[in-house]
């Protein structure tokens, strides 16, 4: 787990991959609602920020958010977790395999 900035990234560190349903379970037990939503390869998503405080967990493929007031890049994979703090400023790039996400917000 890394906290740099007010993002935080955990990795999926068992020894299977999960599947959606134990994803999304992680999620409701820590009372969030999630939605599901998917990208083709290489999609990207230019420079934004959130009112809201976003965790994102890719279920399928990649994706590599960029942070460019901080110059970072978090790529994530199948069960990593993005936790990005209300106005951080953040881009996106789907990978080759195209990327499916759980989604939920909080604040």
């Amino acid at each position: 787990m890394a906290l740099i900035s007010g993002y935080k990234i955990t990795r999926w560190d068992h020894n299977k991959p999960p599947d959606e349903s134990e994803l999304r379970s992680l999620l409701n037990q820590a009372g969030y609602q999630a939605y599901r939503w998917s990208n083709l390869p290489g999609e990207i998503y230019e420079a934004h920020s959130h009112q809201y405080h976003k965790i994102i967990y890719v279920v399928q493929g990649s994706i590599t958010f960029v942070l460019p007031e901080i110059n970072e890049r978090v790529q994530l994979s199948i069960g990593d977790r993005l936790d990005l703090p209300r106005g951080l400023v953040h881009e996106a790039e789907v990978g080759a395999e195209g990327v499916v996400c759980l989604e939920a917000h909080h604040g």
